[in-house]
């Protein structure tokens, strides 16, 4: 399965927004820098799966759930 990067980076998007988090303070979190966080948030990078798991766990959800398939 292909991952879907725009609805990827529409999640990111919401759950940092409702978390009141910029992107920086997501980066900070990750330990990259935010033109790093930036790229995977606007879609045109593909994190890893390391990134991937740090981000379901920043923001409380399920890799599933980031990637679109819940």
């Amino acid at each position: 399965m292909k991952l879907n990067l725009e609805v990827f980076s529409q999640t990111i998007k919401k759950l940092r927004k409702e978390k009141g988090a910029t992107q920086a303070d997501v980066a900070q979190f990750l330990g990259c820098t935010y033109q790093s966080f930036q790229s995977i948030e606007y879609g045109r990078s593909v994190p890893s799966s390391a990134t991937l798991l740090e981000l379901a766990e920043y923001f409380d959800v399920s890799t599933d759930y980031l990637l679109g398939r819940t």
